[in-house]
């Protein structure tokens, strides 16, 4: 988990020539859309690139239900988009497959893997590993982070954006602060907790989708991610004393509306854990900022890992051998 910093500063050392080079090629192809290919951790981080892509370039994006590929072999023309899988294996035939038919369909295919030597790592004509190194634990932390930062660093080159890629140069010291952000308070909390809501909005959606896929497995905690804005279309029904959850509330324009939520739910005697930047001061869990607005969201998960490995070991679980769980699932 504490690798995710060196892991990224790797990235941008070994692999940034080749995030430009690709870069240059999408800006020449011009593709009119984008597919997001992966599962669990992967495809949260595939949603954050998705956001970051139509919120930077303007091109619609959509996550593939694999299944069309793999069980319905539906006839989908993909020529003229780019194919991006997102996986730390490389391995699991439902990623990998999906990425040689859309080679094949002159899609323009990319795989963001921790394994450049897998079968997806040479299935796609770019190749561009996340340098996160061996991970042991099963459940997946810092080729997450890693899977994140190249997502911002293919938007980056993509678009050109020179600010957004001076962040991900200064970004590795700001995810090492972000880790030793006291978040004691939610460890106390969630102790005895038998269920959670995740809260985030925007590019901190697909964080909050994270932090309830590890509340899940390395905790045991029946926890479920949702906007924002979806809260009061159904959630809210589930809602009563005492019934925690935990809201990211990072600089953006989805902030204001995030707080208001977090006072508006503890007014309902929800245990809310308010998770914001330093100059809000309702917050209870601190999110260092990261060195661009755009960058929060991989602050706020280097912030929220540390919590719920301490969180795991307090219910008496092992973080990195959850129960039932295999490193590599293997799905069609």
């Amino acid at each position: 988990m504490r690798e995710g910093p060196a892991a990224i500063a790797r990235q941008a050392e070994k692999q940034d020539a080749r995030f430009k080079a690709l870069g240059e090629r999408l800006r020449h192809q011009d593709p009119h859309a984008m597919i997001t290919v992966a599962r669990g951790s992967s495809d949260h981080a595939s949603a954050y690139l998705s956001y970051l892509t139509m919120l930077r370039l303007g091109r619609l994006s959509v996550s593939l239900p694999m299944s069309l590929v793999t069980m319905y072999d539906a006839p989908l023309d993909v020529a003229g988009t780019v194919a991006v899988a997102v996986s730390q294996s490389g391995r699991s035939p439902d990623v990998v497959e999906p990425i040689k038919r859309f080679r094949a369909g002159r899609a323009e295919t990319v795989a963001l893997v921790n394994d450049p030597a897998s079968p997806l790592g040479e299935a796609a004509e770019w190749c561009l590993p996340l340098e996160a190194g061996p991970e042991y634990a099963v459940a997946a932390t810092k080729s997450y982070i890693a899977s994140l930062a190249a997502g911002a660093r293919l938007v980056g080159h993509w678009a050109n954006d020179s600010a957004l890629l001076d962040g991900l140069q200064a970004l590795p010291d700001a995810l090492a602060r972000a880790q030793d952000a006291d978040w004691s308070r939610a460890v106390e909390l969630l102790r005895d907790a038998e269920r959670i809501m995740v809260v985030g909005r925007g590019l901190t959606l697909p964080v909050a989708m994270e932090a309830a896929l590890k509340c899940k497995e390395t905790a045991a905690i029946q926890a479920e991610a949702f906007s924002g804005a979806e809260i009061k279309h159904g959630p809210m029904a589930l809602i009563d004393d005492g019934y925690p959850l935990l809201i990211f509330a990072p600089r953006g324009p989805s902030q204001a509306g995030q707080i208001k939520l977090a006072e508006e739910m503890r007014g309902r005697g929800a245990s809310v854990l308010l998770a914001a930047p330093e100059d809000v001061a309702s917050r209870d869990l601190l999110l260092p900022a990261a060195p661009v607005p755009e960058l929060d969201a991989i602050t706020a998960v280097a912030a929220f890992y540390p919590m719920v490995e301490a969180l795991s070991r307090a219910r008496g679980f092992d973080p990195d051998q959850p129960r039932h769980l295999n490193k590599v699932t293997l799905t069609r």
